[in-house]
């Protein structure tokens, strides 16, 4: 074999060898990351589901965005085209009525771009209803600070939802309401997070995340108190927030009464 030739053999083995070595640490991470979150994966959430009511200091319910079921409507109410948050649309519907647009499903991944380009069209507008497990936070944010520049108002109508990202939105209206029976809940987010990442990163984005939500909050006129209940709710279970705390935390300014 020529020096050349050996050269670069020699040249491959090293770059063969650092690409081993890179794999190798992404496999540790994402296994560290795994494991350790093999605990909260073999123990299930021991919070009760949504059959219990919630009552002052037993408001945390178990929660599957896809699986959880919806609050029975109150007699003489229209009945919905949805059973349980599964059966919603898997990105946020829009679907004009009169003076009010419905948000409908799960908050997807570019359904800020989409609202955006939706509020451009219509025309007398006045307020967004709510009907949302959740989903994307940052997508979420996006949508709140475009339905506040449009000066609309947002709702949860009676016996509704609007569960982990959603409050964000409803927090962005000039006016916010919840009718009776309407269930609003919050709990941790991800943010994102990439298994792959050091821990520390995963924290430092997480940590950047849940930043900007309190200065967002603070901008809508939220109480950020508001938070203290979503950061000591894990990602599989809700915090269902009472009516009054509803209203403590400004996060409606008016209910069905009203």
């Amino acid at each position: 074999m020529s020096a050349r030739a050996k050269s670069g053999w020699d040249v491959r083995r090293v770059l063969f060898a650092v690409l081993g070595l890179q794999l190798g640490m992404a496999a540790l991470l994402a296994g560290s990351d795994v494991l350790g979150a093999l605990p909260q994966l073999l123990r299930p959430s021991s919070a009760p589901g949504f059959d219990s009511p919630v009552a002052p200091g037993d408001q945390t319910r178990r929660y599957a965005p896809r699986d959880t079921p919806l609050p029975e409507r109150a007699p003489g109410a229209p009945e919905r085209p949805y059973r349980n948050t599964g059966d919603m649309p898997s990105r946020l519907e829009f679907v004009r009525e009169g003076a009010a647009l419905r948000l409908t499903g799960t908050i997807a991944p570019g359904d800020d771009a989409r609202l955006a380009e939706r509020l451009e069209t219509e025309v007398g507008l006045e307020r967004v209803v709510l009907s949302s497990p959740g989903g994307s936070v940052r997508d979420a944010l996006e949508i709140g600070r475009a339905i506040r520049a449009a000066e609309l108002a947002t709702e949860v109508e009676a016996d509704d939802v609007c569960f982990s990202a959603c409050p964000y939105v409803l927090a962005a209206g000039v006016t916010r309401s919840a009718g009776e029976g309407a269930q609003v809940g919050v709990h941790q987010h991800y943010f994102g997070k990439n298994t792959v990442l050091p821990a520390f990163l995963a924290v430092e984005d997480i940590q950047r995340g849940q930043g900007d939500v309190m200065e967002y909050l603070d901008g809508m006129g939220v109480d950020i108190r508001l938070m203290r209940p979503a950061l000591a709710t894990g990602p599989d279970d809700i915090y269902v927030l009472l009516p009054e705390e509803l209203r403590d935390y400004r996060l409606v300014t008016g209910g069905a009464e009203d």
